[in-house]
């Protein structure tokens, strides 16, 4: 392989959050150039291969292979691949300003990808959601959390290549979309390998693959929880994957996926009540972006005083300190973003709202929901549902066992369930939930996908299946099915 120039990218900023390591990682160097060498691309068979090759997870506990076991050897492959999808990002959709509903992003701030609001020599960190339309027919497909899990991820790419979807790592049909909703790396040994099989996906079917910024999409997070120590680990002590860090600010915090005017929201975390999504759900176009800006919760509570009927004096306090309106420096600065933190709660007879100081999010009860549901709704574009992940707890509780009894995609605030079956087996839960491989869609639903087996997850809660929910879409929304598709996994 021709040998890449390096160019020097500012010191990053030192955060006390980060700990010591970030504080200490001063003088950084990323490994790109203007026009990268471009390295010999890996067939999707010799990738797979390659990736199940490899010794998993569960074998690992919390080490990484040998340099001899590793799909990729050279790191500059990954970063090479970053480049491609910068340079294919300042020439698509997000980069045509007229796609842009309310404020514009300035093009020598937004898509300079040698500065990061990460770094001393800063632009502004700018969130922001898109909108994606669809024709009626078209299937969405939706994966949760990866957390560096390969097998699982390429156990489901080859299940979508056996059921005609897909050959190798391109799309066959032209009303399949694939939608991941977040946390890719980190608490797994192979984050970079599930980032370099998203980044195959994506240039090979630009219109087609969309991820979403999950919470540990934060260099921040990366560097406490795991990818920061596996990219040394694998390439070196001084090997820092800053472009993989850039990469993240193109990846929309939340995507509104639908057919003619019914929607559904895709994201990582939870609701967010400071951004009203109703001037992009009513746009017109295929591909439309909008700035999140501020967030204007305070502003949201006082205009809706009937949003959260009598909250008691605890929630008042929390309301009082936490909803308020911000414009967010990073994804967790000056508070996190709901989008991509914030969760639901499980039972249909849990508070309407409360909050969550492990997180630092709220969490979202039935009737907060479909009130913000029916507030984006006001317009021609209605909001129906939520598909998102996150919610998971590498040992069981309430929400693990609902996920693993309703094969992998629960849905919120059923009839039969309620609070005082909580501590349920999954065995007794599977007459309670949901189980049946297609499942209605109702209006105002929220659903939770699992986390990839081969996993921490998986261990402390003994499963070895993957999941991915198809949303088979219709002219109307009545006609809407979500299957839910099983794939084993190695993980032995």
């Amino acid at each position: 392989m021709k040998r890449v120039p390096q160019m020097s990218w500012p010191t990053i900023r030192s955060i006390s959050s980060c700990g010591s390591l970030i504080a200490v990682l001063t003088a950084l160097v990323l490994v790109v150039a203007a026009t990268p060498a471009t390295a010999q691309e890996i067939g999707y068979s010799d990738w797979k291969t390659r990736c199940l090759k490899t010794p998993s997870n569960r074998t690992l506990k919390g080490r990484f292979p040998e340099k001899d076991q590793l799909p990729l050897k050279d790191f500059r492959v990954v970063q090479q691949l970053v480049e491609k999808l910068f340079g294919h990002t300042k020439q698509s959709e997000i980069a045509q300003l007229p796609n842009w509903i309310g404020e514009k992003p300035d093009p020598a701030e937004f898509f300079d990808t040698r500065r990061a609001y990460f770094l001393r020599s800063a632009i502004r960190f700018q969130p922001f959601a898109q909108k994606l339309a669809a024709d009626p027919g078209s299937e969405m497909i939706f994966h949760g959390d990866f957390h560096g899990d390969i097998r699982s991820f390429i156990s489901t790419l080859e299940w979508l290549n056996r059921s005609g979807r897909m050959s190798g790592f391109r799309i066959k049909r032209p009303n399949t979309y694939l939608v991941f909703l977040g946390d890719y790396t980190d608490r797994g040994a192979y984050g970079v390998e599930v980032i370099y099989t998203l980044l195959r996906l994506k240039l090979a079917n630009p219109k087609r693959v969309f991820f979403v910024r999950g919470n540990h999409e934060d260099f921040q997070l990366t560097a406490r929880y795991g990818f920061l120590r596996e990219v040394r680990a694998k390439y070196g002590r001084t090997t820092t994957p800053l472009s993989i860090w850039r990469m993240y600010d193109f990846l929309p915090v939340v995507i509104y996926a639908g057919v003619g005017n019914d929607f559904v929201q895709c994201n990582h975390g939870g609701m967010e009540p400071g951004y009203d999504p109703r001037p992009l759900l009513n746009s017109a176009g295929r591909q439309r972006f909008q700035m999140l800006g501020e967030l204007a919760r305070a502003k949201f509570l006082a205009d809706h005083p009937d949003w959260l009927d009598r909250p008691d004096a605890k929630l008042k306090q929390q309301l009082d300190t936490k909803m308020l309106d911000f414009r967010p420096r990073s994804p967790t600065v000056p508070a996190t973003i709901g989008f991509m933190w914030s969760d639901y709660s499980v039972f249909a007879n849990d508070p309407a709202l409360s909050y969550d100081p492990r997180r630092g999010a709220f969490v979202f009860g039935q009737s907060s929901t479909s009130f913000l549901l029916g507030h984006a709704s006001a317009g021609r574009a209605k909001l129906r549902a939520v598909f998102r992940a996150h919610q998971h707890s590498s040992v069981p509780n309430a929400m693990m066992n609902r996920l693993i009894a309703s094969n992998g995609s629960f849905r919120h605030w059923q009839a039969a369930d309620d609070r005082r079956r909580a501590g349920a087996s999954r065995e007794d839960l599977k007459s309670v939930v949901e189980t049946g491989r297609e499942r209605p869609v109702p209006d105002r639903s929220v659903w939770t996908l699992n986390v990839a087996p081969d996993s921490v997850y998986g261990v402390g809660n003994s499963y070895a299946f993957d999941t991915i929910g198809i949303l088979h879409t219709g002219k109307s929304f009545p006609d809407w099915r979500l299957e839910v598709v099983n794939v084993p996994v190695p993980v032995d």
